[in-house]
């Protein structure tokens, strides 16, 4: 990291992050082009692995791209704030990050859709628990990104 001054290293800051951030910028590759999408998610991290869930539709461009190739990467902010200065040049903005990398597998097994949807739905519904029933177990294509890799970087001005 070319900025080590603003580099988190410590594991736990990393994930306060992630738990901020509602958004995953999931970026995949079709030969040449590379793809970025912007998907809700859910998260685990145990024994020092962390793995991202996502869901979708059963059909799409996205889909057709990770069956080509899993490998994928992905990007998360938060926390953004303008720092004004008196020269343009000295402007800056605060933020906090997330990015890594790994590859992707579809969950396929009930019980792991269902732990992934469960995931993702406490992500946003922090205080809530639910159920899902079968029919909406099938109807949605459910994907999880095992991260190789990862690191954490952030800009606080205050």
């Amino acid at each position: 990291m070319r900025r080590s001054d603003r580099e988190m290293k410590d594991r736990s800051e990393i994930l306060s992050v992630i738990e901020k951030c509602d958004v995953c910028r999931l970026g995949l590759c079709d030969a040449a082009i590379p793809y970025v999408v912007p998907m809700n998610f859910g998260y685990e991290y145990s024994s020092g692995k962390l793995v991202l869930f996502f869901h979708g539709a059963k059909e799409g461009k996205k889909l057709d791209m990770i069956q080509r190739n899993p490998a994928a990467c992905f990007e998360m902010d938060c926390s953004h704030r303008l720092v004004e200065a008196e020269e343009a040049a000295n402007y800056t903005m605060e933020y906090e990050s997330v990015i890594g990398h790994g590859r992707i597998s579809f969950c396929t097994e009930k019980s792991e859709k269902n732990k992934a949807l469960t995931l993702l739905m406490k992500k946003y519904a922090k205080d809530r628990t639910f159920d899902f029933p079968d029919h909406v177990i099938e109807s949605v294509t459910v994907f999880k990104l095992d991260v190789s890799d990862f690191t954490g970087k952030r800009l606080k001005k205050r």
